[in-house]
């Protein structure tokens, strides 16, 4: 097994970077493990490395990256700015070293854990789109059993544990979406005509716009419920994020304006479509507990869309527990440890590596 052996007499902070295509997540912890700071940034690598740059160095005004070791996962590979996933982890890997101190970088590697970032290229496999497997092996070796559910902007991670060890039985995105515990579905960037093709409305059935009008972002606003600073992208159309705004952009699904028909006639609309958005989720969970068919698995809501979980946990019969209550709020306030949970998990996996090589 590839592991890092950890310097535990440096005493050293832990950060836990999350790269995904559309938004770099930092978890830091301090030298005992305690959680102290969360932070997302918005990071479209479909423009570019610019924006990834930016984030780094506005994160590193905030933190002083040489008082801590840092680990990374990733799932940005897949941005269509790379020619393939080999190429993506390692531009990735190269990049984000080049920006911390050298030495203190190691790449999440899924079962093989931490590994040197020159094996990036060579183990590409294991490092890419890893992030759901850090999730899940940091709740297997605290928690013991249960469902994972990771409800993020773009995605949905759905990984089964038992008996302390993670379930899964995809790895690859390819893998896991065939068995449907990767969803390609989310509370914000998902476009509502990837969740429905039809709505009903003023008691017909109306075909949605093949187009790019409305997101789930739209949908959880007009039904107030999206969580501040969850939607950290601009609207489909460029404008304004408040609920009449909204409301315009659903409309448009269905080739309406806004004021052709009522308040509750568009909130029913969203309502809709939410539905179906939670069928899709719970469809796929259904599939995964059916691997394990235990009735006392329970359900841990995770991502900026947990609170989706509840309702889907009444649907199963499930328990529910809400991942930031495990986490705890961060000592310096702002930011919730459950949205940037692989981030977390990984600096938690360190911490406990520390441990048992100190003892």
């Amino acid at each position: 097994m590839w592991t890092w052996s950890w310097d535990v007499s440096r005493k050293l902070g832990i950060i836990g970077w999350d790269l995904g295509g559309a938004h770099l997540k930092m978890a830091v912890l301090d030298a005992q493990g305690g959680l102290q700071w969360i932070a997302q940034r918005a990071t479209p690598l479909w423009q570019g490395l610019q924006p990834l740059d930016d984030a780094f160095c506005d994160l590193g005004k905030r933190v002083e990256f040489s008082a801590f070791d840092h680990v990374l996962t990733m799932t940005g590979e897949l941005a269509d700015l790379f020619e393939n996933r080999t190429v993506g982890v390692a531009t990735l890997a190269a990049f984000v070293a080049e920006r911390l101190p050298a030495g203190s970088l190691r790449l999440y590697a899924g079962p093989l854990e931490f590994v040197d970032p020159a094996q990036s290229a060579s183990l590409y496999r294991n490092i890419a789109s890893a992030n759901w497997y850090a999730s899940a092996a940091w709740l297997a070796a605290t928690r013991g059993e249960g469902l994972l559910v990771d409800i993020g902007s773009t995605t949905t991670d759905l990984l089964p544990f038992h008996g302390r060890v993670v379930c899964n039985r995809g790895y690859s995105d390819r893998e896991r979406l065939a068995c449907e515990e990767l969803v390609y579905t989310g509370v914000v960037r998902t476009p509502v005509m990837a969740v429905v093709q039809r709505v009903p409305f003023a008691g017909d059935w109306m075909a949605v716009a093949s187009e790019h009008f409305a997101t789930m972002a739209d949908v959880y606003r007009v039904l107030e419920v999206l969580p501040d600073g969850a939607d950290q992208y601009p609207s489909a159309d460029g404008r304004d994020k408040d609920t009449t705004s909204s409301m315009r952009r659903l409309a448009r699904m269905i080739g309406a304006d806004l004021g052709d028909a009522s308040v509750d006639s568009w909130r029913a609309l969203a309502a809709f479509v939410a539905e179906r958005q939670l069928d899709l989720i719970a469809d796929a969970c259904w599939r995964q507990l059916s691997v394990a068919p235990t009735l006392s698995l329970p359900l841990y809501a995770a991502g900026a869309g947990r609170f989706l979980v509840p309702r889907l946990a009444q649907r199963l019969g499930r328990e529910c527990h809400d991942v930031d209550t495990l986490i705890g709020a961060p000592a310096s306030g702002g930011g919730s440890g459950a949205d940037c949970v692989p981030a977390v998990a990984i600096a938690q996996l360190v911490a406990m590596q520390r441990l048992a090589c100190a003892c």
